[in-house]
Order: structure tokens, then C-alpha cells, then sequence
């Protein structure tokens, strides 16, 4: 997506919130989301400083007209589907408009101000929902940070990876009903899982419960027929935006089953942001494909093109903060597990649809892709407790002693896009309470 007006660092909304400094929804934003208030059904909205613009109040009140209404209507039920289906000119005539309804200076301010109290619903007065129905969901590994950590590095000084992992996206195919809005409880999962100097497995309550801080694409635009491979020069096109994710991870139960890949140890839940931030709101913070090394090995034709390599990452600094029960009780703010950055990833998002598609896997919209782990090169980079540990336990501010996350925790995911001469925007959080795991019922 190209720069454009609705960019421009100099852009100021009528709404007070939206202006704050480090709001993660100014103007410059304009993320789609669903929301409910008490009592009613779900509506989609757009997330303008601390409130919800209404599409739907919008489309009533005659605030829309050509491709911009097109795109309101399709967003007009309680699903996100049908706008992310269309093609990238509805949804980007429909930012355009809203940009003119929402900033301070222009003839659309007072068309708009006037209707404020039937367009805008303060986002405390609503309940976020998904903002929609997810078809399917994959995961994807492209740090080699997070690959690398377990094997340190090679005589050139870089992790050490699977030989696969530099040819290709690796990925697996995760489990759709499992994807939950930010804010709902995650309970620890019973599997089967060896306990350190077992050699016999055991059922029970999950001992090692992990979260991994990642980054989630949304495919958007017709999709493509099975069999038809998506190809690298349009898989950028095919990505309506992106979200923050938790790959909640349960590493005993993983590490016991994988003999075939991830399965119970990851489906338990994945934890997404509520807001989709779209490809064309993060335009300024696009970045160049991460450098390789000259020796590694050639990028397949199939996943090279000059534009990705130049415009394909995105500079999205991401945290992960953890707060116990302890900690809340006596006050504590949230404590950081993580910081890292998203254009440290080996492989690009266009380049993971792109490998994902290659064999005619059919896309459609409402399928979600997990960026997987997006851990940096220092050990603050570290974007899950999995290779946090290597460096040895870790202490919180209550001083509790911590390896693995225990019940009551609660991990919050943050992102935010920044770029020197442009105002920054964020995704919101992605948060979830880990509960303790069911009671066991076993025959007698």
C-alpha cells in the first residue's frame, strides 16, 4: 500500500483521546474491530482514541457513498468477513473517508461532530468480540533467534538452525476453534507429559505452561481456488492486516507428542488482539526484508521478489509483560518478560503466505496466519518462557521465583509500529488469565 494523505504525520482528530501521545489508535490508524454493547447484538466498528466509530450509524446516516460505502456495508453485520472478501480498493476508499470524518480541520468535521453521540461508543461501554469467524488457522517459525537459541551459534556467529528452516517457512496447521479474544480466560490443559527423570509418561495438569508473543496476518481479498498457488508478487496484496497473537504453548504435553508436530501441547488456545491494524495503516513503518548472510542459502525463486526484499518487513517493537495474582494484590504493575522488534524475522509475512499457498492450499478470507515466536538476538528478546529459562529462573517484583507460568497469571501482549517522522500506532493488548486445570475424573 502506498502513502497517502490518511498518513501524514500532521493529522489531528476531533476526538480528544485520539491525540494523546502513545495512543495506540490516533487518526493515523483506523483499525477494524466487532464490539457489543449490553443487551445488544455485535456491530463492527473503527477505533478512534478511547472510542468505537459505529460503521453501522455511519451507513444510516448517509456519512458514506461509492467504494467507501461498499466496503461500510459489507463491514455492516456482525462478522468482518465480508469487508476483508472484497478487494484492497473498498477498505482503503472506506479509510480515506472515515480519515475526512474524524480529522480536526476539514469540511467533513462538522457533517460528523454533529451525529457524535449516535457514531461513537466509548470503548469502556463495549465488549470486544472476535472480529471474525475464523475459517482456519497455521502457524508459522521464522526467527532464527527463537530456532537458534537452543543450539547457540555457528562458526559465523549465526544461530544454528534445522537446514530447512533457511530454504523455507516452516510451518503447521493449528486449530481454528481454539482462536479467543484478548481478555479471555485460558485454562492449563491435563495431557500427557514426562516429568524431569521419568521414564514412564504421566496424565495430569500441563507442569510447563508457556505463552509465545507473535504476530498474526489476516488473509483478505477473493482467495484462491485449490490447487492455484498464491504467488510472492501477490501475496502482499492478499493480506487485509495484522493483529497481536499468544501461541498459548504446553511444553511438556508438546515435547511428548511431537512426534508428528504440534498438536495438544498448542491447541489449547490462541489468544488474538481485537483490533485488525490493516496493511495500509502500517505502510509507513514497512521496512527491508532482513539482511542474510551472503553464505546462507539462495531464497527460492518462487518466494523472491525485489519489492518484498525492499518493503516486506514490518518495524513493529513488541512486549510481553506478565502480572501474578500476587502481584496485583499488592499493587504492581505489569512486569516485562520481553522486547522485541518484527523485523528481525528471517522470513517476510508476504513470503509466509506465499510458501504457505505454493501448493494450491485455498485461502479465503477469515483464515488467520501466526507469524510464530518473534524472539530477537539478546536474551531480553526472548519472546517465550521456553528460552527465558535457558538463562535460569527469573524473579518477579513480589519476589516470587518463577520458571513456568502458574495459575492466576496473566501474560498482556503489546505492539506498536513506529518510524522517525511518522505518528505511531498500536494493535491494543492481547491479554489472558491462565486458570487452573479441570479436576481429573478418572474411572475407577
Amino acid at each position: 500500500m502506498p502513502l497517502n494523505e490518511t498518513h501524514a504525520p500532521d493529522l489531528r482528530s476531533w476526538v480528544p483521546s485520539a491525540n494523546v501521545a502513545d495512543s495506540d489508535f490516533p487518526i493515523q490508524n483506523l483499525p477494524f474491530g466487532v464490539f457489543r454493547r449490553p443487551g445488544e447484538t455485535a456491530r463492527t466498528g473503527v477505533a478512534i482514541g478511547e472510542e468505537i466509530f459505529d460503521l453501522q450509524a455511519g451507513v444510516a446516516n448517509g456519512l458514506f457513498e461509492g467504494e467507501a460505502l461498499r466496503a461500510a456495508e459489507a463491514a455492516g453485520g456482525e462478522d468482518l468477513t465480508p469487508l476483508l472478501a472484497l478487494e484492497p480498493g473498498p477498505a482503503s476508499a472506506l479509510r480515506r473517508r472515515l480519515s475526512e470524518l474524524l480529522r480536526d480541520a476539514g469540511p467533513a468535521r462538522a457533517e460528523a461532530e454533529a451525529l457524535a453521540s449516535r457514531l461513537l461508543v466509548r470503548m469502556t461501554d463495549a465488549e470486544m468480540v472476535l472480529p471474525v469467524r475464523v475459517r482456519q488457522f497455521s502457524d508459522m517459525c521464522v526467527s532464527t533467534f527463537h530456532i537458534g537459541r537452543f543450539a547457540g551459534n555457528d562458526e559465523r556467529g549465526q544461530p544454528i538452525t534445522p537446514p530447512v528452516f533457511r530454504t523455507l517457512p516452516v510451518g503447521y496447521d493449528g486449530r481454528a476453534s481454539s482462536v479467543v479474544i484478548s481478555g479471555t480466560p485460558v485454562r492449563r490443559p491435563n495431557g500427557t507429559w514426562l516429568a524431569e527423570g521419568a521414564t514412564t509418561p504421566q496424565f495430569g495438569p500441563e507442569p510447563r505452561q508457556d505463552y509465545e508473543l507473535e504476530i498474526g496476518i489476516w488473509f483478505g481479498g477473493p482467495g484462491n481456488a485449490l490447487g492455484e498457488p498464491i504467488s510472492i508478487q501477490n501475496a502482499s496484496r492478499s493480506i487485509f492486516g495484522y493483529c497481536l497473537l499468544n501461541d498459548w504453548s504446553a511444553r511438556g504435553i508438546q515435547m511428548w507428542e511431537a512426534m508428528l508436530g504440534p498438536f495438544l501441547g498448542k491447541s489449547l488456545a490462541t489468544t488474538i488482539s481485537p483490533w485488525i491494524v490493516t496493511a495500509e495503516a502500517l505502510a509507513p513503518f514497512r521496512a527491508p526484508a532482513l539482511a542474510r548472510p551472503e553464505d546462507d542459502p539462495q531464497t527460492p525463486r518462487q518466494l523472491w521478489c525485489e519489492h518484498d526484499q525492499t518493503e516486506g518487513g514490518i518495524a513493529i517493537v513488541l512486549e510481553a509483560l506478565i502480572s501474578s495474582a500476587a502481584m496485583v494484590r499488592d499493587g504492581f504493575s505489569p512486569h516485562r518478560l520481553c522486547q522485541t522488534d518484527f523485523r528481525q524475522m528471517y522470513w517476510t509475512p508476504a513470503q509466509m503466505l506465499a510458501h504457505h499457498a505454493s501448493n494450491g492450499c485455498a485461502f479465503a478470507a477469515g483464515d488467520l496466519l501466526g507469524s510464530g515466536t518473534c524472539s530477537g538476538p539478546s536474551e531480553d528478546a526472548a519472546a517465550c518462557l521456553f528460552e527465558k529459562l535457558l538463562a535460569g529462573p527469573w524473579t518477579l517484583p513480589t519476589d516470587e521465583v518463577r520458571t513456568w507460568l502458574e495459575d492466576e497469571d496473566t501474560v498482556i501482549l503489546r505492539g506498536r509500529a513506529e518510524r522517525e517522522g511518522y505518528v505511531g500506532i498500536g494493535f491494543g493488548e492481547a491479554t489472558g488469565k491462565l486458570l487452573p486445570a479441570h479436576a481429573l475424573h478418572t474411572s475407577a
